[in-house]
């Protein structure tokens, strides 16, 4: 019940949000499409609050953009030129997918310039260098993602990688609509949003898909699914939850926010993250470690860990604490805890 509360009071908070200030005028947006298979932009036209016509009215004045522009030739080209000549500093641009190397960049052309191919790594690099902000769209354009996967014949690289400057990035394969909405929603009315080690928006990438996994209770448990479709934890079929970082499993998708891959029954392949996809394969087999604050452990390790705490009728909140390692802190401050458990304790140091 409180979930509709809160829904519908975003839904007045938005529009209200998004209207325009007094002789506010709506930023420039350049949105180019690189190496990519479209599916961020086609993910951003599934916007629900706000959605894409809001985007448009109400939020920023979309320049160029490379699925639904109409214009071809001199003429597309043509505004980026005037863009960059007429709004220094004051136009974002976002890019979606992956910046090809080889050749000079001839393995990604995205028109032509005065009869000539302008290859995506000119454009990146020509209106990245006075934009107001960069914005990497999706896992490709972030980190390299599924066009930079090996072999790569092509020698893709990030929009960090070819530009000399920050870039703020928004990953996903592809990326949720409400980031892509809300980081370019944040940079437009309050600047740069506060940023992770990788400049990702901790407004979206703050926390472990396994932290807010609502199926953590059964990895405290021990209670581990078999195959795709049980709906246990999926740990140990894969799921790459524990070193994944994305809200996932509280925003989740399709619109009205119905579901995302573990709801329906599939492990959380690592999609937004920077070693996806090469280093989270195989997808359907468990991590060989988990990797998480303070503690490095087998998977297997921490299934009888949890398990034997389980027993012992100690909370989730604690084995939190245990498996974060926060309690070895909170043992230092004066809390003497159970024997056995400072035994477990000095196996995870």
């Amino acid at each position: 019940m409180q979930g509709k509360t809160n829904h519908k009071l975003l839904e007045q908070l938005i529009p209200r949000l998004l209207k325009p200030r007094a002789g506010e005028s709506r930023p420039p947006v350049i949105w180019l499409g690189t190496n990519t298979c479209a599916g961020d932009m086609l993910s951003l036209l599934n916007s629900l609050d706000p959605g894409y016509r809001s985007l448009l009215t109400d939020l920023i004045d979309f320049r160029y953009n490379y699925l639904l522009g109409t214009a071809e030739g001199d003429m597309a080209t043509g505004i980026l030129d005037e863009t960059m000549a007429e709004l220094p500093g004051e136009y974002i641009l976002v890019v979606e997918g992956t910046i090809p190397t080889r050749s000079n960049g001839l393995y990604c052309v995205i028109g032509r310039r005065n009869g000539e191919p302008l290859t995506a790594l000119q454009a990146v690099r020509e209106l990245g260098a006075s934009a107001r902000y960069v914005v990497a769209a999706g896992t490709c354009a972030a980190f390299g993602g599924p066009y930079a996967a090996a072999p790569n014949p092509s020698d893709s690289k990030s929009v960090q990688a070819v530009l000399e400057r920050r870039v703020i990035n928004v990953p996903g394969c592809p990326v949720l609509p409400d980031w892509l909405m809300g980081t370019l929603a944040h940079l437009i009315r309050y600047g740069e949003p506060e940023l992770d080690d990788l400049n990702r928006p901790k407004l979206f990438y703050g926390e472990t898909i396994h932290n807010l996994c609502q199926r953590r209770h059964y990895f405290d448990n021990s209670i581990f699914a078999k195959k795709p479709g049980d709906p246990w934890c999926m740990y140990k079929i894969g799921c790459k939850g524990p070193v994944t970082f994305a809200d996932c499993p509280y925003r989740q998708w399709n619109s009205e926010h119905l579901s995302w891959p573990v709801k329906a029954n599939t492990p959380c392949i690592g999609c937004v993250s920077p070693e996806f996809p090469d280093g989270d394969m195989p997808f359907f087999e468990h991590l060989p470690d988990v990797k998480l604050p303070g503690i490095r452990t087998t998977a297997d390790r921490i299934g009888t860990i949890t398990g034997v705490i389980t027993a012992l009728g100690i909370s989730g909140h604690m084995i939190g604490s245990i498996v974060t390692n926060r309690l070895p802190h909170t043992l230092k401050k004066g809390f003497s805890g159970n024997g056995m458990l400072q035994k477990l304790l000095k196996k995870l140091r």
